[in-house]
């Protein structure tokens, strides 16, 4: 197995909203905010490349949307999907797998686009396989009134018209050998964070469950959340785990840091290492 980090842009999101309950006196250590109390977030995406099959997790926030959407996230930067998969020697014509954590905006945009008409929509990997699972599938179709306006029917309908959805069965904890999948419910209902065997290494993608090193202590948790305390819950299983096993973090959303480690303090779970992918 082989692992490309894959840069898709940067966006902003107000930091109180990303930081919940956490005063701006001690969440703006980790991550400054500009003038109008917005920070700057990562849509790092991760390829796996095995024998036989090309797996993109996430693909980020896209390009069809219209002026006034992308007016609210200011996106910057100079990397895009498809250039950052040319960049290791892939087309959006060779993934064989799109492998999708969860369908908020920021993180299945790329899975759609319009086509050459300008107003019919069609998938970007037309040779792949689209994996969610029903449940969130359901929740994110027939949505809550809180979080309807994160998942776009465009992102999410094509998919299923196209015939490319497919389904992990309930529960079902391997998606194929040496890439495991872990279910949470805190931020939406049935998240998926594959674990994936690198290098002897455990690699986590880490995806709304942390999104960034700022977030690892407790009662660090998103307003975002649905259910922020089943996040603690969460978090607290998961990064015990990840601290006993020596589990490489790696960061979706975390504009500076691509990877973690996490040990145990007096304070409870915090940062050991933090390191770019590349040294893995």
């Amino acid at each position: 197995m082989t692992l490309y980090p894959i840069a898709t842009g940067n966006f902003k999101l107000d930091g109180g909203a990303m930081f919940g309950v956490v005063p701006k006196t001690i969440w703006q250590r980790t991550n400054p905010a500009d003038e109008n109390n917005l920070c700057t977030w990562a849509m790092r995406c991760l390829l796996v490349q095995t024998e036989d099959r090309l797996i993109l997790i996430d693909n980020g926030i896209g390009d069809k949307q219209d002026a006034k959407f992308f007016s609210h996230y200011y996106l910057h930067g100079d990397d895009s999907l498809e250039k950052s998969l040319q960049k290791v020697g892939f087309g959006t014509s060779d993934i064989t797998d799109i492998f999708l954590t969860h369908l908020h905006f920021d993180h299945c945009g790329g899975s759609v686009r319009y086509g050459k008409d300008g107003s019919s929509l069609e998938t970007v990997f037309s040779k792949a396989r689209y994996w969610s699972n029903q449940d969130h599938w359901i929740w994110a179709t027939e949505p809550n009134p809180r979080e309807k306006p994160s998942f776009l029917r465009e992102n999410i309908l094509p998919i299923k018209e196209s015939g490319q959805l497919e389904f992990l069965a309930l529960g079902q904890e391997q998606f194929l050998p040496g890439f495991e999948v872990t279910y949470v419910d805190g931020h939406t209902d049935k998240m998926m964070i594959p674990r994936l065997q690198y290098k002897g290494r455990t690699v986590c993608f880490v995806a709304d469950l942390l999104p960034s090193v700022g977030h690892i202590p407790l009662p660090y948790v998103m307003g975002y959340d649905t259910r922020p305390l089943l996040t603690l819950e969460e978090k607290e299983r998961f990064l015990n785990q990840a601290a006993e096993e020596q589990w490489v973090l790696f960061f979706e959303h975390d504009a500076q840091n691509e990877c973690c480690t996490v040990k145990q303090t007096e304070k409870g779970i915090r940062v050991d290492q933090v390191f770019p992918f590349s040294a893995l």
